[in-house]
């Protein structure tokens, strides 16, 4: 039990008062053009720490069914079945749902990673990934991103992304410097209590888009967002709950948000933030909770030994 608690948290792991004016909307939900041409929704569901694959199927199914039309997931969640399973048994077109996923530090390196995504691609049952992260900027990370250029260049890949690359400001700069092709997305730890300004800046000037693992905090801050009184008194105010406020912020903000949820209840929750907008004050009274306070600290060389031997089943 310890052993899936400490793992659960090495695993875990885009302003304006209104929608981005170049958004495309589509059946209610933001759309942004990444730095490749692709549209890929603003909004989505998260399936980290999701309990099996069952679990995973049915949530994201039931997320399917309501909307939602960008699934995250990755190899270490252990779930890409039952994600794959979903989309295929959903009756959605392929081309109308985004899948992400992410690949493992243990799977890095240059032919060892292009074996890994098609392995991915078999536990999906897809023939192509919207969108691939390398996991965690560890490990041959450079010998993992040329594989994945060419899984780009085969049609097995859409786009490419870049996750937890925040823990130095040379990483991110390494990385964009050694890519031929330019990562899309980055993926980070965002919410209003860390609004990681500096990363909001650093994306924005290379046309990166920025997307939220944590956008409520996670379970790791014990619910301690939806207790804060300034969110309280806007979800009042607009007949909303504090998890609808959180999330709303985040897409007038720009970002990519993608809140994990097994439940039925809080999948059709957290969805239901398009029939309003914040004001101008209401997003400033969001912007003063940042205190660059992170729910998910680990010193980087202690997560780095275990994830480089942790080894990943198939």
């Amino acid at each position: 039990m310890i052993f899936k608690t400490v793992l659960s948290l090495f695993i875990a792991v885009g302003i304006s008062a209104n929608l981005h004016a170049e958004d495309k909307i589509i059946n209610g939900i933001p759309y942004v053009t990444l730095n490749n041409g692709h549209l890929m929704p603003r909004f989505g569901i998260g399936t980290f720490n999701d309990p099996g694959d069952s679990i995973a199927c049915d949530a994201v199914t039931f997320a399917l069914k309501n909307g939602y039309r960008h699934i995250d997931t990755a190899h270490a969640y252990r779930v890409e079945r039952g994600v794959g399973k979903a989309v295929n048994e959903s009756g959605i077109p392929r081309d109308e749902i985004w899948v992400t996923s992410k690949l493992w530090p243990s799977e890095y390196g240059e032919g060892k990673t292009m074996e890994a995504i098609d392995r991915m691609l078999n536990r999906l049952g897809l023939d192509y990934i919207d969108l691939l992260y390398v996991h965690q900027p560890m490990g041959d990370w450079r010998g993992a991103w040329r594989d994945m250029e060419k899984a780009v260049e085969q049609g097995k890949v859409r786009s490419l992304g870049i996750s937890n690359f925040d823990a130095a400001d040379s990483l991110y700069t390494a990385a964009l410097e050694f890519a031929k092709i330019k990562p899309a997305v980055m993926q980070i730890e965002c919410h209003p209590y860390a609004q990681r300004r500096h990363w909001q800046e650093r994306t924005q000037q290379d046309s990166i888009q920025l997307e939220c693992w944590f956008p409520l905090g996670g379970a790791m801050s014990n619910g301690a967002l939806f207790k804060d009184p300034e969110i309280i008194k806007i979800a009042e105010a607009h007949g909303k709950t504090p998890a609808q406020i959180i999330l709303r912020w985040h897409i007038q903000e720009g970002f990519s948000a993608i809140p994990g949820a097994t439940d039925h209840g809080y999948i059709t929750e957290n969805i239901n933030i398009f029939d309003f907008e914040l004001s101008p004050e209401e997003m400033a009274a969001m912007r003063a909770l940042d205190k660059e306070q992170r729910f998910f600290n680990m010193d980087y060389k202690e997560a780095e030994q275990f994830m480089l031997n942790w080894k990943m089943d198939d």
